[in-house]
């Protein structure tokens, strides 16, 4: 294959594109890769290593997967999650490598065709997923492919795992992402207030109908539906349901007019569907229906390699930014379970960076991870933020001597607050203690 084929080919993708021997050297280019990087290639001499990495050996020996061996190895094509370095900064890439054959079937170089990532970041960025454990970038690139076709996807995973974030990373890097973007909590929703959000309602429907009013899914045409907890949707409208997603049509309440839209569907949850459909708790139909790709979520304790970044990141976007966490603060974090997963993460760094009496954060002042009761079985029990919050504030009113001014500025929140949180959990500062 003459190398002006070669030329013509990447030339014709619209994504930053290079061609590659089995040395690693880059034989093509196209130009969307040239305004992607900021050290200039030398088509014949550069290897794609030092162009992209800025490193002088190739990735595999710095910690990360190589596509190119594995392309090498199983002559199919191959894909990975890299961090590369942009002219903006370090960035994330889906990188999909595939194999070139001449007439003889022989492997003659490699196309390397790079997806830049915005959504997520291996360092503190605001509005973005952080991380860089192997779970995360296996992750990054599910979300990846999921994203470039029309597929329903179903976010499974545990509370405060990112389940919205992830959806909408989806949406944003999909070919609808200049359309709306409209999540749907399904927790709590009556089968009337059901119907009307989604659908919409004519004018007089019910009492209080005074104006028509758009759906939530006529609002959403051409764009992305975001189904948050679908497992909450009871069966009886389970059905309604299943109807819109199969036709995607549906008529407002009171009206007689179908109307149709043209969306995408993301759903999150986390329950277990399948035990529910095994149950007769969940539709069969509507599960298959919604679970074209399912992708998993990892929960904190199976990414703790990105707890120290995401401590950097939440104290940076908080009224804490000139504090940081000592190392033995950080040990203390990684071995938590974090029920609450990323969430629970972010309530503890404001806690303890609240407590911390000092710029850098202790152990001593993790207090909501040191009251761990055993439960029944002998295991220990991981307590809420309230119960903590709570159990700390009962210690202190019996201990602490001093006003409740002296106290609240003692804890760096103002008197009003602590009498908030004092009248929240029904305690009061023993009358003896105050001086």
């Amino acid at each position: 294959m003459s190398t002006s084929v070669v030329q013509s080919m990447i030339n014709a993708i619209d994504k930053p594109t290079i061609f590659i021997t089995p040395d690693y050297v880059i034989k093509a280019v196209n130009q969307a890769y040239l305004d992607t990087y900021d050290v200039a290639v030398e088509v014949g001499r550069s290897k794609c290593f030092e162009i992209s990495h800025k490193n002088p050996s190739p990735c595999d020996k710095h910690g990360e997967a190589c596509p190119l061996q594995e392309c090498v190895n199983t002559q199919r094509a191959a894909s990975a999650v890299h961090i590369h370095a942009l002219g903006a900064g370090k960035s994330y890439c889906d990188i999909l490598m595939k194999p070139v054959k001449d007439e003889d079937g022989i492997t003659i170089g490699f196309l390397e065709i790079l997806n830049k990532i915005d959504y997520a970041a291996a360092e503190s960025s605001q509005h973005k997923m952080i991380g860089k454990s192997p779970l995360f970038k296996s992750m990054l690139n599910q979300i990846s492919r999921a994203a470039q076709s029309n597929i329903a996807v179903l976010l499974q995973g545990e509370t405060g795992t990112g389940k919205e974030l992830v959806a909408k990373a989806v949406h944003e890097s999909s070919k609808r992402s200049d359309k709306p973007f409209v999540v749907i909590e399904c927790t709590g929703l009556s089968e009337n207030l059901f119907e009307s959000e989604l659908f919409g309602h004519e004018k007089g429907a019910f009492t209080g109908a005074t104006t028509s009013k758009k759906g939530l899914i006529e609002i959403a045409h051409g764009g992305t539906v975001f189904f948050d907890e679908i497992g909450d949707v009871p069966m009886n409208m389970q059905v309604k349901l299943l109807r819109l997603l199969e036709t995607q049509s549906f008529r407002a309440v009171g009206g007689l007019k179908q109307k149709y839209s043209d969306f995408r569907l993301v759903c999150a949850t986390h329950k277990n569907l399948l035990t529910m459909v095994d149950n007769g708790e969940f539709r069969r139909d509507l599960y298959y229906r919604i679970a074209g790709f399912p992708l998993h979520l990892p929960p904190l304790r199976e990414r703790k390699e990105d707890i120290p970044e995401l401590v950097k990141h939440f104290l940076k976007y908080s009224d804490y930014q000139h504090k940081t966490f000592s190392r033995r603060a950080l040990e203390m974090l990684s071995d938590y379970p974090f029920p609450g997963n990323i969430r629970e993460l972010k309530s503890l760094i404001e806690h303890a960076a609240l407590l911390a009496n000092d710029d850098v954060v202790e152990i001593d002042d993790l207090v909501m991870l040191h009251a761990q009761p055993p439960t029944k079985s002998g295991a220990s029990r991981h307590l809420s933020l309230d119960e903590a919050e709570s159990d700390y504030l009962r210690n202190l009113c019996e201990t602490f001597v001093g006003t409740p001014e002296a106290m609240a500025k003692t804890l760096k929140i103002s008197t009003r607050t602590l009498y908030r949180k004092l009248q929240r959990y029904n305690l009061k500062i023993l009358s003896q203690n105050i001086k």
